[in-house]
Parts: structure tokens; C-alpha cells; sequence
């Protein structure tokens, strides 16, 4: 796994092991910033449940300004910690052990950008989608990771659901308040 573009260009990232780990594709990853591309350049991006927190670091080497990562698996918080020292990234982020919905009801700051990929059939994205509303910016976009199989809601509280796009199993989804919607 290696950062695409920007300022860490080309970086090993390490991952976690394990059958119980699923890290983002980079044909995902690639295609998630695509998407996002003119929406990163000064923003302040969420990148929950980490794991090895390459989408958070790619968002940083592209521009972001800042980077929070949660995740509460102290491997996970090992191993976003290593990355951003080896990209030289770590001044521009924060990295919290923590359970992600806690986090998400008691966090004080708002976001521009969130990736939200939880672990397949566990019942956390939506409850994620539940509580996402309130750490947003008004003009911020909610990206979401799942199996093509589950079914998002097509609101958030007064963000919508923009787009949906399929990369074989995956379904990426994206949301944004309704005065932004296209």
C-alpha cells in the first residue's frame, strides 16, 4: 500500500495483519479521491474507524490542512502513528484511540471531509450516519465505504445522498448537505 500523489508520494504504508482486517483497495482509494479531488486543498478531514489510516494521509499529502483519525484498536493507533512519521505528516494530525460513535457524540470540531469505513456487517456505519451530522461543516461531504449488498439511507439528518458508484463488491457513497446537492 503506497500513497498515490502529493507531498508523500509513492510512501510505503504498513497495514495491519490478519483475517479480521480489511484495508481499503488502492483501485477504491484512487477512485474515493477522484471523487473528492477539488474538495481537499485546505480541509479538515475525518478519517474514522483508520485502520492503517492511509485515507487520511493521502488526504494530507494531496493538501488537507489537518487529519483526525479514530480508530480503537491500539495496533491500528500504532500503526497510523508510524505512518504519518514516515510520510512526515504528523504535525498536521491528530490521532485518537477511541470508540468511533463516542467519538462522534462528544467531538467539538467540524469537518469538511469524513471517510466512514467500519467493518462490514456490524451494524456501525449506520449508527456512524446517525451521529455524523453534527462534526460536519455545512459544505462538507461524507464518504462511505460498504459491501454493494447494503442498503444507505438516502438522508442524513439534512445531508443527502449524492452518489452512489460500485467497484465490484464495494460501494462507495457520498452525502452533502442539501443547499449543496447538485
Amino acid at each position: 500500500m503506497r500513497v498515490i500523489t502529493g507531498t508523500a508520494k509513492g510512501r510505503r504504508l504498513e497495514q495491519l495483519e490478519g483475517n479480521d482486517v480489511r484495508p481499503t483497495t488502492e483501485r477504491v482509494k484512487e477512485a474515493v479521491f477522484s471523487i473528492i479531488q477539488f474538495n481537499i486543498e485546505g480541509r479538515r478531514f475525518l478519517d474514522l474507524f483508520a485502520g492503517s489510516g492511509q485515507m487520511g494521509i493521502e488526504a494530507l499529502s494531496r493538501g488537507a490542512s489537518r487529519a483526525v483519525f479514530i480508530d480503537a484498536a491500539k495496533e491500528s493507533v500504532d500503526i497510523v502513528k508510524r505512518n504519518l512519521k514516515t510520510t512526515k505528516l504528523e504535525e498536521c494530525a491528530r490521532v485518537f484511540r477511541a470508540d468511533s460513535i463516542s467519538y462522534l457524540r462528544s467531538c467539538r470540531e467540524t469537518f469538511d471531509l469524513a471517510f466512514l469505513d467500519p467493518p462490514y456487517g456490524t451494524g456501525l456505519l449506520q449508527e456512524a450516519l446517525d451521529n455524523i451530522e453534527r462534526v460536519m461543516s455545512k459544505s462538507g461531504i461524507v464518504i462511505c465505504e460498504s459491501p454493494v449488498t447494503e442498503d444507505l439511507p438516502e438522508n442524513i439528518g439534512e445531508f443527502v445522498k449524492l452518489r452512489e458508484y460500485r467497484h465490484g463488491k464495494i460501494k462507495i457513497t457520498t452525502y452533502c448537505h442539501g443547499d449543496y446537492a447538485e
